[in-house]
């Protein structure tokens, strides 16, 4: 059964991926949607999925998970991301807070998620355009495919390769938020960024996209 890592984070995400603006993500009612990747709430119809969010071990055995330790650098070689990861909390309005509008705006981690390589969904964000900045860190997110690297680097120093499972698109208004949110029994990250076409006068993106990618080596913090 999957439950959600808080009642306030049922239809968060990132915006400000085309408008220039934003400093929260909206509600499913949409008080961000226009501007990136702000979510709708409950599970949804996705427009393009591909296999099942289950780790790909490959009948070998799971790594062993990661103590917590925030994560400070991301690295995505398939895509060319190598980035610093800030941390995000919840603004007043319950919404989950986004990266700056600015250039070279980094990805942000959910501080309310686990870390990357604990037990559960780690929860990344990042623009996909920042306003009169251009191109975001997560500018190719969507080309991601299963079996594809990604790598976090952890504050003592510890790492976690993930390898994605399956890459998603699907409408703000059917963000799928158990999906991204619920637990799951073995470490697991979750990307997230907009996508999709634009929405015209400066509405941002219709879609969102989301990477969904299980551990599959650990390296422990030297002692």
């Amino acid at each position: 059964m999957a439950v959600l890592l808080a009642v306030l984070v049922a239809a968060p995400l990132l915006a400000g991926c085309g408008s220039g603006t934003g400093s929260t993500a909206g509600s499913g009612s949409g008080t961000a949607s226009g501007s990136g990747t702000a979510t709708g709430s409950g599970a949804g119809a996705a427009r393009g999925t591909a296999a099942s969010g289950a780790p790909a071990t490959g009948g070998t055995a799971a790594p062993r998970p990661l103590a917590r330790s925030v994560p400070v650098r991301l690295e995505i070689p398939g895509i060319g991301v190598d980035t610093p990861v800030i941390r995000l909390g919840l603004a007043k309005d319950g919404s989950v807070q986004v990266p700056p509008i600015e250039k070279n705006a980094p990805a942000g981690w959910y501080q309310g998620s686990p870390t990357p390589g604990q037990i559960g969904p780690s929860v990344i964000l990042a623009h996909v355009t920042v306003g009169q900045y251009g191109d975001g860190v997560f500018l190719h997110l969507s080309r991601l495919k299963k079996g594809d690297h990604i790598l976090a680097r952890l504050q003592d120093g510890a790492s976690a390769d993930f390898t994605v499972d399956r890459v998603q698109t699907v409408a703000k208004s059917s963000f799928p938020t158990d999906a991204v949110y619920g637990n799951v029994s073995h470490p697991a990250l979750r990307l997230i960024t907009c996508g999709g076409p634009r929405i015209g006068g400066g509405g941002g993106y219709r879609d969102n996209v989301v990477v969904y990618a299980s551990l599959t080596t650990a390296h422990e913090a030297a002692r």
